[in-house]
């Protein structure tokens, strides 16, 4: 392999100054490594188990960020984040593969470098949740590389790799390089041969990440660039297993990040800059945009969000990151979570959904597979069980350690103060950046009025976020004595209050719904479609049979998307699969409904079907 060579070019002229063809005046060009589906597995970060020689011996002569989080733990509201500047939750773009716009007025980041005359190049993914604007790129391809612009361009390159990718890592027939048996596996996975198999495939697609990368800087150096340009290396999340991609813990949301400045730029590097250091500097993803911008010169637009860690304008250190977690594909969900240098939060405001809930892809996994069957047959034992359980309101983890993140300290005497710290800094940063998440993804939709998502969130009299953040907070919270305030919230002239009581009601389960039965019956009338459905399936789960007979008919109403568009469809058919066989007669109708409308993006195709298919599967299975 060629890996064990690269970078020799690199390190030669670093050490003797070699510095070939020019960037034009003062500006560095800039070059992106990105890898998909991967944590901290690398040598540099301590991993023992890892061989990554090329990216090990850029560390060497960058910087290594120990506190790097990716903000999303699935890639594209990840890259996002990255792309605009700016959180999702902001931009109503946190849902998977979910389409919006921004205001015309705002570019992403690498429009404000082509203004400032540099080339700029994609190799090759973008999966970006926002529309792209005119002029965001030179080239985006599989042939994109700095080789194209003219001579006398800076540039800003990407190279991004999918052989961590999580369809990588489960790829069979493969023959493994690391050895199974010595693997290490995190505390919450089960302990089988499929699992360590998953893990030592994902550890050998490191090491062809690594070659990979190595040959791009390679490449730099070969062009007589390399002390010309300032090089990243990051992931654009967690390792690609279940409980990591898509999971707003530390474990999904922590990504390995390299930066490599040359001796001619030092000048863009923070103050405590060593070859070879570590920096406790926290960076998310929402960062690397304005740090690009700040690299290159250029002050970042008042509306990016992100904190310039690099160059000119590099901002003080910041004490917290921010994750999410929306819609993941076909699934419905919604948490946040907050860390600081020890201590990750994380608020479930649908605690009522298990972790695991069913997503097709992650279900192709071999460890996802093995998992669920050994929970199911009664075989595991805490921390391994908790995946397929309903959630905590609050989660609190002590990263130093508990490194896996299972055992929980909300509710420990001693730990109080950290929680309420981090649940207050979670709930600022929410107001703050005027938190779309709170509204279901069709109500959003519903009150745009020819706006976009982002001007949405900041009228105030559109959405009111405190009001509507109080409700979501309450309800959430399960609190016994706190069920007639919830109840009360069907009454409220919002539409997103009255969807949280509902909700609420919903997430308390049979006594609650038995207790407030007439007014989650007058909730099936609401003229919110999103009120509805879950006033629907807290009568057609824990209702009389007359209750879920009329919560199935409302469902049915609401289910087909040619009708009522693909968000209200997915949020009905969600509704009707947790009604398990309740849901009996409606078999012959989701067997015949459509699968698909014209104004669904390809992109977001398959979830109805996958819905449709998981439910059909499930009466099929409850009537044999």
């Amino acid at each position: 392999m060629k890996a064990a060579g690269i970078l020799t070019l690199v390190v030669a002229g670093i050490l003797l100054g070699a510095c070939g063809e020019q960037a034009p005046g003062d500006r560095p060009n800039i070059l992106w490594i990105t890898s998909e589906d991967n944590g901290q597995h690398l040598g540099a970060y301590g991993d023992a188990f890892a061989r990554t020689p090329n990216l090990d011996r850029l560390a060497s002569h960058g910087m290594i960020y120990s506190y790097a989080w990716s903000n999303a733990p699935v890639c594209a509201p990840a890259r996002t984040a990255i792309i605009s500047g700016l959180y999702p939750t902001a931009t109503g773009s946190e849902h998977m593969r979910s389409l919006t716009r921004l205001p015309g007025e705002m570019k992403f980041y690498p429009g404000y470098l082509r203004e400032a005359g540099y080339y700029c190049t994609n190799n090759v993914k973008e999966d970006f949740n926002l529309e792209k604007p005119d002029g965001t790129w030179d080239e985006s391809s599989d042939r994109a590389h700095w080789r194209n612009r003219r001579r006398d361009q800076p540039f800003f390159s990407i190279f991004n790799f999918t052989s961590t990718h999580e369809g990588q890592i489960r790829r069979r027939p493969h023959t493994p390089v690391s050895d199974p048996a010595r693997v290490p596996i995190p505390a919450y996975h089960p302990d089988t041969p499929e699992v360590r198999a998953d893990w030592a495939q994902y550890y050998d697609m490191m090491t062809a990440m690594d070659a990979r990368a190595g040959e791009v800087l390679d490449e730099l150096a070969a062009d007589g660039l390399t002390e010309d340009t300032i090089v990243f290396y990051y992931g654009d999340h967690g390792p690609g297993m279940p409980r990591s991609k898509r999971w707003p813990y530390d474990s999904g949301l922590r990504v390995p990040l390299i930066v490599y400045i040359p001796e001619k730029f030092l000048h863009l590097a923070p103050p405590d800059w060593r070859a070879g250091s570590v920096s406790d500097r926290m960076v998310a993803f929402v960062d690397l945009g304005p740090t690009v911008l700040s690299l290159a010169g250029l002050e970042p637009p008042n509306h990016m969000q992100g904190r310039p860690f690099l160059g000119e304008y590099r901002t003080p250190d910041p004490e917290y990151l921010h994750g999410f977690r929306g819609r993941m594909d076909e699934r419905y969900d919604l948490v946040r979570s907050v860390r600081d240098t020890r201590y990750v939060y994380i608020r479930n405001y649908m605690p009522h959904r298990i972790y695991g809930q069913f997503i097709h892809y992650m279900f192709e996994t071999p460890t996802t597979q093995v998992w669920k069957r050994l929970y199911d047959e009664g075989k595991l034992e805490p921390p391994q069980t908790y995946f397929w359980e309903p959630k905590a309101p609050e989660e609190l983890y002590d990263l130093d350690t508990d490194p896996d993140e299972v055992n929980n300290l909300a509710g420990s005497p001693e730990h109080r103060a950290i929680l309420e710290r981090l649940r207050g800094v979670q709930r600022e940063h929410a107001l703050r950046i005027r938190d779309l998440g709170f509204l279901p993804e069709a109500e959003m939709y519903a009150r745009l009025a020819g706006r976009t998502p982002y001007e949405l969130a900041r009228d105030a009299e559109a959405y009111p976020l405190e009001r509507i953040l109080a409700a979501a907070e309450t309800a959430s919270s399960l609190a016994r004595e706190r069920t007639g305030e919830v109840a009360g919230f069907l009454e409220d002239a919002d539409s997103a209050v009255r969807y949280w009581g509902a909700m609420g009601l919903l997430m308390r389960g049979r006594g609650a719904v038995e207790e407030h039965r007439t007014a989650l019956r007058g909730a099936l009338d609401d003229a919110s479609p999103s009120v509805r459905v879950p006033a629907a399936e807290a009568l057609g789960r824990f209702g009389d049979d007359g209750d879920a007979a009329e919560a199935l008919q409302v469902l049915l109403e609401l289910a087909p998307i040619e009708r009522n568009g693909l968000f209200v469809s997915l949020a009905a058919l969600n509704a009707i699969e947790y009604m398990g066989p309740r849901a009996a007669p409606a078999k012959h109708f989701l067997a015949t409904m459509p699968r698909t409308a014209e104004d669904v993006p390809e992109r977001l195709a398959g979830y109805v079907p996958r819905l449709l298919e998981k439910i059909l599967e499930d009466l099929e299975r409850e009537q044999r």
